[in-house]
């Protein structure tokens, strides 16, 4: 069985292993990460020699950590990756290079048919029909997109937005509220295959699936870092928040999106959004907004040549095919956009 997991911020792990009579054999950890002092290299396999297979990420950390000498220093590695790399070889996990990703990134659409396609593109995936596929959504109109269980009333100042021409759409994933303008924010949906996350927990998943926006940052020149649960952060602030939702059926698929603020009008987001201390206090803020700081700022480079660089990135490390979401993929979503995503019934499920 093989087992790779890309620790997020840090190196690539390894593991190679057999099961034998329930217990882990033959172990062996590789990987591009440093490790000092050398002889702990052989201790990473041997200390997971005989390990009941069912032992979780943190039981198999734990063995690590137990048997690693004093003053060992890792380097892009943790004890927790190599727990990752055991479990996701144990799962027969796939690898981002095991697919031919497709690229959908159509003229800008509505806010409802944006919300649809996240649903009709996953379920496709789900089905096998549909190849893993990065979306990059183009905002026809601004949105306040609401988490599927967020109170609407509590999230959204209803006067504030219809003052300011913002429809409030709610999303099928969960999480926090997103303020969308066009040329103002940078979606993306990442809709792949349940294989590619097993063995990691739902909180590993958030971070392995954003793993290669850091990358992309990072060529930019930008150093950012994922803050546990959903966020992308710089030392300047939050640059982006993501959400998930899990789809049933055929083999099983995950939907990754990320809103990322390229630029913001701040006193427009806080008229709108209804953003309470308590969110506030644990972001280490007093102000929503000094919470986001946009990427335009950071980069200097124009909203467009962004995305193409994240493309480009996401394109050198995995392969990146233009595509397009099919006719009958179109139609099913349209048919949802109008009958769920722009109805009063799904925006105020929970009022």
């Amino acid at each position: 069985m093989h087992g790779e997991y890309k620790v997020p911020g840090g190196k690539l792990v390894v593991v190679d292993l057999e099961v034998e009579d329930g217990v882990l054999r033959h172990v062996r950890v590789a990987g591009d990460f440093f490790l000092e002092p050398d002889e702990a290299f052989d201790v990473l396999s041997h200390s997971l020699e005989g390990a009941p297979a069912d032992t979780d990420t943190a039981g198999l950390a734990a063995r690590v950590d137990a048997a690693l000498p004093e003053g060992t220093v890792m380097y892009g590695l943790t004890s927790e990756g190599v727990g990752v790399a055991v479990r996701r070889a144990l799962a027969h996990a796939t690898d981002w290079t095991d697919y031919d990703w497709q690229l959908i990134h159509e003229a800008p659409q509505s806010p409802a048919l944006l919300m649809a396609l996240d649903e009709v593109l996953t379920e496709e995936v789900a089905a096998g029909r549909r190849p893993p596929t990065l979306r990059v959504w183009e905002w026809e109109s601004p949105a306040v997109v609401i988490g599927s269980f967020q109170s609407l009333r509590n999230e959204v100042d209803r006067e504030g937005a219809e003052r300011h021409g913002i429809q409030v759409v709610r999303r099928i994933s969960g999480g926090g509220a997103m303020f969308c303008e066009p040329g103002n924010a940078i979606t993306y949906s990442l809709s792949v295959p349940d294989s590619l996350v097993q063995g990691l927990s739902f909180a590993d998943s958030y971070a392995y699936l954003d793993d290669w926006v850091l990358d992309a940052l990072g060529d930019m020149g930008i150093k950012a870092w994922y803050q546990p649960l959903n966020d992308i952060a710089t030392d300047a602030g939050k640059v982006a928040g993501a959400a998930q939702k899990r789809v049933a059926g055929g083999h099983g698929a995950v939907l990754h999106h990320v809103t990322m603020s390229y630029d913001i009008d701040a006193e427009k987001m806080v008229e709108v959004l209804r953003i309470g201390r308590e969110k506030l206090s644990d972001k280490g803020t007093k102000s929503a907004k000094k919470r986001v700081d946009p990427l335009r700022r950071q980069t200097g480079l124009p909203r467009e040549a962004v995305i193409e660089r994240m493309l480009d990135s996401f394109r050198t490390r995995y392969g990146l095919t233009a595509g397009k979401a099919t006719d009958e993929e179109m139609a099913r979503a349209r048919e949802l956009a109008r009958t769920k995503f722009s109805s009063p019934e799904w925006t105020a499920r929970v009022p």
